[in-house]
């Protein structure tokens, strides 16, 4: 028995990173995956491999901004999996370091529509189909960056404090059908924004990090599948911090 056996899950900027480890994980553990990606076909390729070796899924080349896309997405999604979607995550971001007085307003604008206007939609798209459930879990992955005062991208760190309110509201708005709401916040992690940081960041985050190095995808994967899943009954509107205690 897995422990998502039976349930139908979106993951968001499923193609590599967080994103992969996020989507294999949670077909291994049973459930019907769909992700969906906007840029590099071959990682979404290699993503979709690791996920049908291990289960069962599919991969949608539409943006979590196109509104359309994403309600065909969920009616296909449901026509194949035989259900509707009952697990969403909210993980489609990018990652841009620049310092607030450099930044043009098409980088401010870029950075909210993909973090916070992408999640909107993709729950918008998700939602009708977990009320008439009657159950249903959206995870929002935001980060270290959006709890505590970091040194971090002003734009970055906006977009995902504005996902932590965006779960809390919500879980309140929507606990009478069932469903919850969760946001998991990572801290630095091998993979991803990482990769845009210059050497003497990471250096800084190291220095506080009590376990002394960088987490793993599959790591925060693994706590994510948790989360989203039958044995987590009580848990809504909370932020979860993984960053190895800084």
């Amino acid at each position: 028995m897995g422990l998502l056996d039976g349930h139908v899950a979106l993951v968001t900027g499923g193609s590599r990173g967080l994103g992969r480890a996020i989507a294999v994980t949670f077909a291994r553990e049973g459930a019907y995956v769909a992700f969906n990606y906007s840029r590099s076909h071959a990682d979404a390729e290699v993503t979709l491999e690791q996920l049908r070796a291990v289960g069962k899924g599919r991969a949608f080349a539409t943006s979590v901004l196109d509104k359309v896309g994403l309600r065909e997405l969920c009616k296909e999604v449901e026509a194949e999996a035989g259900a509707p979607i009952d697990i969403l995550v909210n993980n489609a971001g990018i990652g841009q370091v620049v310092p607030v007085a450099l930044m043009e307003e098409e980088d401010w604008d870029r950075m909210m529509d993909t973090h916070v206007k992408g999640a909107f939609l993709a729950t918008q798209a998700v939602l009708r189909g977990m009320v008439r459930q009657k159950r249903g879990h959206v995870l929002n992955i935001g980060s270290l960056a959006g709890v505590k005062m970091l040194q971090a991208p002003v734009h970055y760190a906006t977009a995902k404090a504005a996902l932590k309110g965006f779960t809390e509201s919500l879980s309140k708005e929507v606990a009478r059908y069932g469903i919850r709401v969760n946001c998991l916040a990572p801290g630095l992690l091998e993979e991803g924004v990482s990769d845009n940081l210059p050497g003497h960041r990471r250096e800084e985050f190291l220095r506080h990090c009590a376990l002394g190095r960088l987490g793993k995808p599959q790591e925060v994967a693994e706590l994510a599948a948790f989360l989203v899943s039958d044995r987590n009954t009580y848990m809504s509107g909370a932020t979860v911090v993984v960053d190895g205690a800084v």
